[in-house]
């Protein structure tokens, strides 16, 4: 009872402070914008995706019907090429592979802004493609007006916390009469707890509030799994670890700009000191990657087309002790012709040599700042928010790996049919659609 009694006295306080009610206004305000932000990105990838998936099986159908239903493999514009060679009808394969945004990146963006979401497979395409990569960053796309809902959360839910509690207290001390309130409520740490709670619980239903306003922009109950109630767990650990540090503040603070010195430098230190610090320490030990190793690669792919023809083939039975076995490394017939076309593997290959180098420094990267979560709140926050909404590092690391796959199929594809001589026909182009999208481990 005495607790409603104080939470009764607390909402009537709450309602006439026009500057704490615009606070939590302002609050909702900027988490609606940014559920309407991760919506509208979420609905334009998904749109994005059907169309191209669509436009992708309009021409799969087109080359089905026009050269092999009929059986008349090459084009009036360009009659050089033949769909029945391995080497020209996977080249020419309409396939992409694309990493679908999760109903979840209604309440995170994290990395979707930075790295792309759909990818045409080709044997000589790689997981760092220039297409992969968004020119904008979202630190930028933040200047910039983007804002998302986990920004709402991490930045403004302290700050408004702040301002709902920050002369809790220190107003009745300053007013002369806590000795008052002291005598009628003997433990003043739990009527200062209780205080402390309800401001606590109203900034939670609001974000609860909005949390279940963001479901139903991207329906996120029906296909994002338990995302909700991950959202709404981690969230609530967030606003205790803020209530924990201003209680400490409040029990002990006896002046109303004391509190809220202490409070804001609170703030700065979590919000911004922290992760600046771990950021700046991070560029100096490991600067940003240039991909100039990838670059390099160029270079050194002019010297691989440059070998001698029996180097490329020794270096394609390396990689492929199967050949050796083959109609064409058998016969000797056409061989030239096969071996230029399936150089592109050793190629691949050192591209992928390439790619190690560039994802272990990424991987060093991702494992200085984890081991900053103990001291850096807010970044460890922001990584689950990431995770729950799939728009985290290691989700677009996991689409990479997902096209080096299917570029690897699609090349074993190529030398195999290629070495065997084998012809394609209807069959086996519609095989092929089928193995260059499918992931295998």
């Amino acid at each position: 009872m005495r607790n409603l009694n104080i939470f009764l006295f607390e909402w009537k306080h709450f309602i006439r402070s026009p500057f704490k009610v615009l606070a939590v206004l302002l609050f909702i305000i900027a988490g609606v914008y940014g559920l309407r932000t991760g919506s509208d990105l979420y609905h334009k990838q998904s749109a994005e995706i059907s169309k191209i998936d669509e436009e992708t099986r309009a021409s799969q159908l087109e080359v089905l019907q026009k050269h092999y239903e009929t059986g008349n493999y090459s084009d009036e514009d360009r009659p050089w090429i033949d769909y029945s060679d391995p080497y020209w009808a996977i080249r020419y394969a309409s396939v992409y592979h694309f990493k679908k945004p999760s109903a979840a990146m209604v309440y995170s963006i994290g990395q979707a802004e930075q790295y792309g979401f759909y990818k045409q497979i080709k044997f000589w395409s790689s997981p760092y493609d220039a297409d992969l990569a968004e020119e904008i960053a979202n630190p930028e796309r933040l200047q910039t007006g983007t804002l998302d809902f986990s920004f709402a959360v991490l930045f403004l839910m302290p700050l408004v916390l702040l301002v709902l509690v920050y002369n809790l207290k220190s107003a009745e001390t300053e007013q002369g009469f806590i000795s008052l309130i002291e005598v009628q409520h003997p433990s003043s740490r739990g009527w200062l707890t209780s205080r402390l709670g309800f401001h606590g619980l109203l900034l939670y239903l609001v974000t609860i509030g909005l949390l279940i306003y963001g479901a139903n922009l991207t329906d996120v109950f029906a296909s994002a799994g338990n995302a909700f109630g991950q959202m709404l767990l981690y969230t609530f650990i967030y606003l205790l670890f803020w209530m924990f540090l201003y209680a400490l503040i409040l029990m002990r603070g006896k002046s109303i700009l004391m509190n809220t010195l202490q409070m804001a430098g609170l703030y700065l230190l979590f919000a911004f000191i922290i992760p600046a610090t771990v950021h700046q320490i991070l560029s100096i030990r490991q600067p940003a990657n240039l991909m100039t190793d990838f670059i390099d690669v160029r270079d050194q792919q002019n010297e691989i087309y440059d070998l001698e023809d029996s180097i490329v083939e020794s270096n394609l039975i390396e990689l492929f002790p199967e050949l050796e076995q083959s109609v064409v490394y058998t016969d000797r017939v056409d061989v030239g012709m096969v071996r230029r076309r399936t150089i592109t593997a050793l190629v691949n290959e050192l591209k992928k040599n390439s790619v190690l180098k560039i994802e272990q420094e990424n991987e060093n990267k991702n494992s200085f700042i984890s081991s900053s979560f103990v001291y850096n709140p807010l970044s460890f926050f922001q990584n689950k928010l990431n995770r729950i909404s799939n728009t985290h590092y290691d989700d677009y690391q996991q689409y990479r790996d997902e096209i080096q796959m299917l570029i690897d199929s699609q090349i074993n594809v190529l030398v195999q049919d290629m070495w065997n001589s084998r012809s394609v026909d209807k069959a086996r182009y519609q095989e092929y659609n089928v193995l260059f999208t499918t992931i295998t481990k």
